[in-house]
């Protein structure tokens, strides 16, 4: 057996671990209901200025990363990324949306869009505590 460092694409691990995640699921006699996202925002000129991707499975919907481009900051980009996603998963029968923050990303934020802190894994640095939030669907 070798361990070795994957940089650059590669098909097979996504279709192993797509593959074996599944296969487990079932040994398990659990729906697996797996599915990856991506939406994008553009502006006027086609760019992309915001995007969110996640994944939901099993009972959850995972918001992984929400990003929008610093010019475009404050503009309800952010909130229209995330009711985006909420509006394509909130009726295909998950119980929840489930996301983390840093505390120097968006604590606030995702608070004003109904989320609920879980609890916070405080860290030395108050910047880098993590923020674990849930929202009931």
């Amino acid at each position: 057996m070798q361990i070795k460092r994957v940089t650059g694409e590669d098909d097979r691990i996504g279709d192993f671990i797509s593959e074996a995640f599944s296969d487990y699921s079932i040994s398990k006699n659990v729906d697996l209901n797996y599915e990856e996202y991506c939406f994008i925002a553009e502006n006027d000129k086609g760019e992309i200025i915001g995007a969110v991707t996640g994944r939901a499975y099993y009972n959850e919907v995972h918001i992984g990363d929400l990003i929008i481009d610093k010019e475009y900051r404050g503009q309800d980009i952010g909130t229209r990324l995330v009711k985006t996603v909420e509006e394509a998963y909130g009726d295909k029968g998950y119980e929840k949306f489930a996301l983390t923050t840093f505390g120097f990303q968006a604590p606030d934020f995702y608070k004003k869009l109904g989320y609920k802190l879980e609890y916070v894994r405080e860290d030395k640095n108050p910047k880098l505590s993590k923020y674990f939030y849930l929202k009931e669907i």
